[in-house]
This record gives C-alpha cells, sequence and structure tokens, in this order.
C-alpha cells in the first residue's frame, strides 16, 4: 500500500485551547513554541494553507524573562507614518508598563502574514496577570522549555 500524505480540509479542524504560564520562561522560547502551536506545526497532519492550529492563552506574561542586556538594548519600534512619527520603547519600559505588548509582539511576530496569519493572532490570548476569563473551554497545559536557570537568593 503506498504512503499518503495527508492533507486538512478547511473547516475540518475543531478548536482546542492550551494554556501557557510565562512566569519565569525566557521571551524568546516562549514565543517560539507558541508560535508554533498557533500555527499547527507541532500536529503530524500540518497543512501550511489551511488553519489547523490551536487557540492558546498565556498568562502571567508580566513574570516573562529577558536573558543578557536585551532589556535595555532591544527596542520596539512603531512609525506612524508621519513625520517625527517613530515610537521607540525599550523592553524594559515595556516591561514595565505593559508586558502583554511584549509578549504579543514576540509571538505575532513570528507568525506568518496575511488572511491565515491574521486568523492565527486572533486565538492569542495574552494576560498580565494569573487570573483569564477563558477556564470555560478547558485548556490543556502546554509545557514550554525554557533554559533559564533558577536564580538562588541568599
Amino acid at each position: 500500500m503506498p504512503r499518503q500524505t495527508t492533507f486538512i480540509k478547511p473547516g475540518t479542524n475543531k478548536l482546542t485551547w492550551r494554556h501557557v504560564d510565562a512566569s519565569g520562561k525566557v521571551l524568546g522560547r516562549l514565543a517560539t513554541q507558541v508560535a508554533t502551536v498557533l500555527m499547527g506545526k507541532h500536529r503530524p497532519d500540518y497543512t501550511p494553507n489551511v488553519d489547523c492550529g490551536e487557540a492558546v492563552v498565556v498568562t502571567n506574561a508580566s513574570a516573562v524573562e529577558l536573558t543578557g542586556r536585551k532589556a535595555d538594548q532591544k527596542t520596539l519600534r512603531k512609525w506612524s507614518g508621519y513625520a517625527g512619527g517613530l515610537r521607540v520603547r525599550t523592553y524594559r519600559t515595556l516591561m514595565a508598563n505593559d508586558p502583554v505588548v511584549m509578549v504579543e509582539e514576540a509571538i505575532i511576530r513570528m507568525l506568518p502574514r496575511g488572511p491565515l496569519g491574521s486568523t492565527m493572532r486572533r486565538r492569542l490570548k495574552v494576560f498580565k496577570g494569573a487570573e483569564h476569563p477563558h477556564a470555560a473551554q478547558q485548556p490543556k497545559e502546554l509545557v514550554v522549555k525554557s533554559r533559564l536557570k533558577n536564580k538562588k537568593t541568599a
């Protein structure tokens, strides 16, 4: 019997939910693994032109970690399109003021552009604290591997 490549047809994927606790996780590693789940690349029947990913709820965005000196050196740049309309914020100020934007941007920029990426973006829910309103969807825990060593305080 010849092998057959499985392709998912549009609209046949049943949406499942995942939950990630971002406290103590490195931002980049968290973002790559969440983006993979949003796209559906973790599935054996992944189809690039069909939305076969899952919805992801990320909590504790304020407790995400940055390695090295990224908090001071890395910036988020947004330009309004007008002269003098460039807005540059360091990740340290983002972590203090709006950590949800920092986590969302890291994940969204790893998703494809276009209509398919827009539907994936809508399934990403990021919250600053531990509480989220999506308990009714019964999200399964998504284990995110992180190489950050636990810092022991004296």
